[in-house]
């Protein structure tokens, strides 16, 4: 390639890497605009257009980011999941934590606006076939990842008979109180669950590998 043919195509390398990033930005808007839709409107009250304004950009944008509602809102629900598992790790960057606390950061996870615009969608989805088998698969996978850093972050180890079934009591548990929390403020009883949960783990998995009961 000539030096001038090269000096031509410079600025379209230049112009492609800040179009890839308004891209990426329109569409991170558009899916933290949809979970918060789903949180407070439901699925009835949450389309396409509700969202593309809340994210403030045309639907036209929208549907070529997700050409259906369907993509929108499972891909929006995934999204927020994943972030908010890499925030869970980032609590507790040295691996096995207090146990207490790392209850507790698991429970939040059922606490917040994502467990309420996930509960929209799992209704939804039991009325829609197609949805439904897209979100029964993003839940298997979601719960499969959840479950991992749970073991890794109690420190415990699977292989001992029940402690599978432990950790995963624990997360049934913890996504009860997230319901529970839906229709009224259940803080002050959730602490007192949490701490309960923590110093059975603490029996059920005291030598599993984790931190020695204070």
């Amino acid at each position: 390639m000539s030096t001038a043919a090269q000096r031509d195509g410079l600025p379209k390398e230049r112009d492609r890497a800040p179009k890839q990033d308004r891209s990426r930005a329109t569409r991170q808007r558009l899916l933290e605009a949809a979970v918060a839709c789903l949180a407070e409107h439901g699925w009835a009250g949450s389309t396409v257009a509700v969202v593309a304004e809340r994210a403030g950009v045309s639907r036209g944008a929208a549907q070529h980011h997700f050409p259906t509602r369907e993509d929108l809102f499972t891909a929006a629900v995934e999204y927020v999941a994943e972030e908010r598992s890499t925030a869970l790790r980032e609590l507790f960057p040295a691996g096995p934590a207090d146990r207490r606390a790392v209850v507790a950061a698991l429970v939040d996870l059922y606490t917040g606006p994502l467990f309420r615009a996930a509960l929209h969608l799992w209704v939804a989805a039991s009325n829609e076939d197609q949805l439904g088998t897209r979100v029964t698969e993003l839940e298997a996978r979601v719960g499969r990842e959840t479950h991992r850093i749970a073991v890794d972050l109690l420190g415990a180890d699977e292989a001992r008979p029940g402690v599978r079934e432990t950790v995963q009591g624990l997360l049934d548990m913890a996504r009860g109180l997230g319901l529970a929390n839906l229709l009224t403020d259940d803080t002050t009883r959730r602490t007192r669950v949490v701490a309960q949960w923590a110093d059975l783990l603490d029996q059920a998995l005291g030598e599993a590998g984790g931190p020695d009961p204070q």
